[in-house]
């Protein structure tokens, strides 16, 4: 497959250099130092004691790409419209194009849909952990860890059957889901459980999760999170908030640190609005109380605004 990741840190890194080492034809679009190591010298993905490094191609901007088969959205979520925008001028999205977006939190699938057109968008969210180390190297946490994807209203195609294809035969354990919006909101509250609390305090998750009350402060906003799914009507598939909590660190190693304490320290601005902050928006629209997951969005933002991201 021809595949274009468009904003390509650390997970996207991880992910399209999986698809590389496996044989796929992979354009990274990623931040100018991103793009000229990678095309330089190659991505190196590192896991544990092992490197290996993909042939990809690196990008400053989609221009000249040309259609793919995938396009892999994975820049921020405040990015996310002027990014799809620039890659719909540039002609990486043709006829039979598939894109989807691996970002977390909620609201990118429509923003792709405004975008690209409804017909070429799915839905998906992938587990995969990564850390950019430097341009050009990345951590990538890809054993055991799950990727799921679907069409958005719950059908099971050809198309995506092959998506999933590639990415196992990558590595990647991919599964094809009936039921996207589940999964979407599945891995929203493993995000609520560890990124805002991590970006507050600074600490990786060695430090996060041998400290009591950071750990029922967590479960706390998890617990919101699964009470406003329930009111939306949204299946999730944890009965207790301890799933997430538990979920979130499985696989990975103490030093991780969650993208939003990643942002802040290169200082930049980070998802909150879309994680704990969509769980604040989503309750209030069938009046179930937040204050938790207010208080953490309200703690980022202060903290964004202290270094000037915000």
């Amino acid at each position: 497959m021809k595949v274009c990741v468009l904003g390509t840190g650390s997970l996207g890194s991880a992910i399209g250099g999986a698809l590389a080492l496996s044989g796929n034809e992979v354009h990274l679009v990623s931040r100018p130092a991103h793009a000229a190591a990678v095309n330089e010298r190659g991505l190196t993905l590192v896991a544990g004691d092992e490197e290996r490094v993909a042939a990809v191609v690196g990008h400053e901007t989609p221009e000249g790409i040309g259609p793919c088969d995938l396009v892999i959205v994975l820049c921020k979520a405040m990015d996310t419209a002027e990014v799809a925008s620039q890659a719909h001028a540039a002609g990486v999205v043709g006829p039979q194009t598939v894109a989807v977006s691996l970002q977390n939190g909620l609201g990118s699938d429509d923003l792709l849909i405004e975008a690209f057109g409804e017909d070429c968008v799915i839905g998906g969210k992938t587990y995969i952990g990564g850390m950019l180390m430097e341009p050009g190297r990345v951590q990538a946490n890809i054993a055991g860890k799950r990727t799921i994807i679907g069409e958005l209203d719950g059908s099971i195609t050809p198309r995506v059957q092959r998506i999933a294809d590639a990415f196992n035969e990558a590595g990647m354990e991919c599964a094809v889901s009936d039921d996207i919006v589940g999964v979407i909101w599945n891995k929203l509250l493993v995000n609520v459980a560890t990124g805002a609390v991590c970006a507050i305090t600074g600490l990786p998750y060695e430090g996060i999760y041998d400290e009591p009350l950071i750990r029922e402060t967590a479960l706390a906003a998890v617990q919101e999170g699964m009470d406003v799914a329930a009111a939306l009507g949204v299946k999730v598939a944890y009965g207790s908030p301890e799933g997430p909590w538990e979920l979130a660190r499985e696989g990975l190693p103490g030093n991780f640190k969650p993208s939003l304490l990643q942002s802040l320290e290169k200082g930049r601005k980070t998802e909150v609005d879309v994680i704990a902050g969509a769980v604040v928006r989503e309750g209030a629209k069938v009046g179930v109380p937040t204050p938790v997951n207010l208080t953490l969005v309200a703690m980022v933002h202060g903290i964004e605004r202290r270094i000037g991201a915000r």
